[in-house]
């Protein structure tokens, strides 16, 4: 015989659960803390170079900052607009505001001095290009 646990969240009204889902997830939202997210990006590898594409779409090019510190690729966007406009009361409003933000990390193989960036309709891409790596080099026993 088989001995199953009393389940007691046992759903018998598969379509409610659905709603409630529906319900729970409109009325909760998607904030994050501080308000901030990471951005969609992509990463290609070439033979000379690695091309980070990341989408920022609302986004304008004076709100986009990068900076390298270390081995860290900062890549930060940030966007606030400031608009009253009375038409009544908001149930929902999903349009963004706030900030994205994503540190990666750089290998030693890259040349951190020669990094470009453009701005093309909402995505960002940086092109990183490699460094020959340095040669190894044996440590004699004295």
């Amino acid at each position: 015989m088989k001995v199953l646990p009393y389940n007691t969240k046992r759903n018998f009204y598969p379509m409610m659960s659905l709603f409630d889902k529906f319900v729970d997830d409109f009325f909760k939202g998607d904030e994050t803390q501080n308000n901030q997210r990471t951005m969609a990006i992509d990463i290609l590898e070439e033979d000379n170079k690695y091309q980070i594409e990341a989408n920022l779409p609302g986004f304008k090019k004076k709100d986009v900052k990068i900076s390298v510190n270390n081995n860290e690729l900062l890549i930060e966007a940030q966007k606030e607009e400031k608009k009253e406009e009375k038409k009544g009361s908001y149930c929902r409003c999903e349009r963004y505001q706030g900030s994205y933000r994503r540190v990666l990390s750089l290998s030693d193989q890259v040349d951190r001095d020669k990094i470009s960036a453009k701005f093309e309709d909402g995505v960002l891409i940086l092109d990183i290009p490699k460094k020959d790596p340095l040669p190894s080099k044996e440590v004699h026993i004295g």
